[in-house]
């Protein structure tokens, strides 16, 4: 049987199976990207660059993208130390792009003490790019899971912006956000929001002389931990799939969300927050309908169930007559909305050049309650807190910089890790 690995960047890459999430053959922004080669070029060709979290499905994406523009250093910070290992061998299997003198790969925590040395050491970066996060809704399903996402989105990013202000830092920084961000329904996507407010307005981000930039995009088709991921790996083991009903999502391919993030990161204005241009009328999908397609895709019918127990007991009878087992499941566990949207009615949006992008201008929070809540983070984190760690305290943590999360956040009793 072919391993799960060898299995899924075979699949990842499948046209096909890209299509089928996406609805679409050729790439919105694969003609921005060549027709902004020169200033990409002006910008990228010999300058030192800081990528972390580039092992992920979109770091690593990007990379290949910044990598056909010669930088002359590339540093790729991440702690999976396995998703490097394979980052270096795609790499150099690659000898069009191998053409740097200065690759590095270093499998360090980001907010880590080893980080803190790591950048201390380097010659300046023209450019910082950040990938990491923890970007699963179900990270509320238990304080100690969210916790560590505020870390990993928020603590953290406002070290390395105060380790960049020590070295001097002039170039531009980056940080990847989510569609999650706009209207947050998730205590994931409400840190993803937070943190655009500690990257453009925290008092460590107005002392950093720099241009920064972010981005929001929708769902990345067969990324790592996405759903439609999912499906592979459970038609792989023999499970039933599993999707929520009447839910719609967005969905860009992985090479997409390379092109994405390598336009927001080095073309954006500063203060702003690159988004995609699609519409619901168009681009978003019914997520059942990218389930049932996957099957179909594979040679089986859909079977749609709704009884997990009997979804799961049922797999080798429909198999035997070209069905597979669909558990269509309520939208109803904590953080999951029913729609996606790339911004507020509050937020101002720009154009800057491009056909497939546009950009929302940063609405500032107040920079005494990002700093205050960054405080009480790392009180909690630092175990000299005095309130015992529950949900709520950490739900009002971000509420203090974002109010509106108190009635945008959608919760419940139920969490993702009871659904099948």
């Amino acid at each position: 049987m072919m391993s799960s690995d060898k299995m899924m960047t075979r699949q990842s890459n499948d046209g096909g199976l890209q299509k089928l999430a996406t609805g679409r053959d050729i790439s919105l922004f694969a003609k921005d990207v060549a027709d902004q080669s020169d200033r990409l070029n002006a910008v990228i060709c010999g300058k030192r660059i800081l990528m972390i979290g580039g092992a992920g499905s979109i770091g690593s994406h990007t990379l290949m993208q910044i990598a056909g523009f010669g930088p002359a250093a590339l540093h790729v910070v991440d702690h999976n130390e396995n998703g490097l290992a394979e980052l270096v061998r795609q790499m150099r299997s690659q000898p069009d792009r191998w053409t740097l003198n200065d690759f590095q790969t270093l499998p360090i925590d980001y907010g880590s003490a080893a980080m803190g040395h790591f950048i201390k050491s380097q010659p300046g970066y023209d450019a910082v790019l950040n990938f990491a996060a923890l970007k699963h809704v179900r990270s509320e399903k238990d304080p100690f899971s969210t916790l560590q996402m505020f870390e990993t989105n928020l603590t953290k990013q406002a070290r390395l912006i105060g380790w960049l202000k020590e070295t001097g830092f002039k170039g531009r920084l980056f940080t990847v956000s989510t569609d999650k961000a706009a209207n947050p329904a998730s205590m994931m996507g409400a840190s993803k929001r937070v943190m655009e407010h500690v990257l453009f307005h925290s008092a460590g981000a107005q002392a950093l002389g720099c241009e920064k930039t972010s981005a929001r995009f929708a769902n990345v088709a067969f990324s790592n931990g996405s759903l439609p991921q999912a499906f592979q790996y459970r038609l792989e083991r023999g499970e039933p799939l599993a999707v929520p009903a009447d839910t719609r999502r967005y969905f860009v391919s992985l090479e997409e969300s390379g092109e994405i993030c390598i336009l927001a990161a080095f073309l954006a204005p500063d203060q702003t927050i690159a988004i995609p241009r699609l519409n619901p009328e168009d681009h978003l999908i019914l997520m059942q309908d990218v389930a049932e397609g996957f099957l179909r895709h594979h040679g089986y019918e859909p079977a749609l169930y709704d009884d997990e127990v009997l979804a799961c007991r049922s797999v080798e009878q429909e198999r035997q007559q070209g069905r597979w087992p669909l558990l269509v499941t309520p939208l109803n566990t904590a953080g999951e909305k029913p729609y996606e949207e790339f911004s507020t009615e509050e937020e101002t949006i720009i154009e800057f050049g491009l056909e497939s992008l546009k950009a929302v201008v940063y609405l500032p929070a107040q920079t005494k309650r990002i700093e205050e809540a960054l405080l009480q983070l790392q009180l909690i984190l630092d175990g000299t807190a005095n309130a015992p760690l529950d949900k709520d305290r950490l739900k009002n943590i971000i509420a203090h910089v974002e109010p509106g999360f108190l009635q945008t956040h959608r919760d419940s009793d139920l969490n993702l890790d009871e659904r099948l």
